[in-house]
This record gives structure tokens, sequence and C-alpha cells, in this order.
């Protein structure tokens, strides 16, 4: 008995430590998707963390700056405008906080909304992985269609796209305020 209420203590513990992960994490999120983010936004990171979506795959801090930096070089408006948030214990200290979310951007004067589904993966409070599925659709990859070796060409394109990015974003540094 005094067992179940151990493990209950315990579940609602890491489930109150997981909210506030994700409200440390949430508005830091906003920022990048936004165009509007600071050095600050990226300590919520760890130094080997990876950010993946349909067009890149970016390993370290410095290759996420330069994904996210990007963001205000090709779009006059990006943003998310709706979302929701679903947060799931792993085991302790690790966690997922999953953001169900409509981005909107602005390319060219036209106006671009997309749904996507925003994974972060959170060990020691630091978002160690961090997936964009863009229309909620698992990324492509050797594991995930049934050509393997067009997962690896589709692999090799998205680490191509990143390293051309990080090049032309200086390498992860921080604008200048």
């Amino acid at each position: 008995m005094n067992e179940g209420r151990e493990q209950q203590g315990k579940e609602a513990t890491d489930q109150k430590q997981l909210k506030r992960l994700s409200n440390d994490v949430v508005p830091h999120i906003l920022n990048l998707y936004g165009s509007s983010a600071t050095p600050h936004d990226f300590e919520i990171y760890a130094p080997n963390a990876t950010f993946e979506d349909p067009l890149m795959c970016a390993h370290g801090v410095k290759q996420i700056k330069s994904a996210f930096y990007s963001l205000s070089k090709v779009f006059s408006e990006s943003k998310i405008v709706e979302y929701s948030i679903q947060e799931n214990a792993v085991s302790p200290g690790k966690g997922e906080v999953l953001i169900d979310n409509k981005q909107h951007y602005k390319f060219l004067g036209k106006d671009i909304n997309m749904i996507s589904l925003i994974k972060l993966r959170i060990d020691e409070g630091k978002v160690v992985r961090h997936e964009d599925r863009w229309d909620k659709k698992p990324l492509w990859n050797r594991d995930t269609v049934k050509l393997p070796l067009l997962g690896r060409f589709v692999e090799t394109v998205r680490r191509g796209s990143m390293l051309a990015t990080h090049v032309l974003m200086r390498f992860g540094k921080d604008p200048k305020c």
C-alpha cells in the first residue's frame, strides 16, 4: 500500500518537474520560431543537442543557432500562432515535451501557414533533441523510409543544407544587438 502511494508521489513529482521544464522551455521556443531569439534563448540546449526538420539536421548549439537565426533572413514574418503542450515523463530527470502548433510565415509577400509537431527530448533540464515534424509526419531518414539508401540520401541533403546555412550565418555567431 505504501509502495503504491510512494510511486504516485514520485510520478506527481516527475510531472511537476516536467511542467516546470515546459514552462521554462516554451517561451524560448516561441522566440526561436518568432525570429526574435537572443543568445539567452539557446541556453535551453545541451552542448551536443540536435535539431532536425525536413530541411536541416543540426548538431550542436552553434548549428542550432544558425538554423534559427536564418529564419529572419528568409522570412519577413515567422511565428507560432497557436499551440498546445503535452508532457511525458520518461524516467527521472528525462522527459519529452510535445508542442502541437500552427506556424505562420511570410515569404515574398505570401502567407504560409503550416501545422507542425515540435518534439523536445529533455535530459536533466536541457533539450538534447529538438525535432520539428511538418504536418506531424515523421522525418525521413534511413530508419523511417522503406528504402534505407533513400533515407541516407535525404539525411545527407539535410546535413548539406545545414552546413551551407551554418556558413552563411557565420558559424552560429550571435548577431550584434
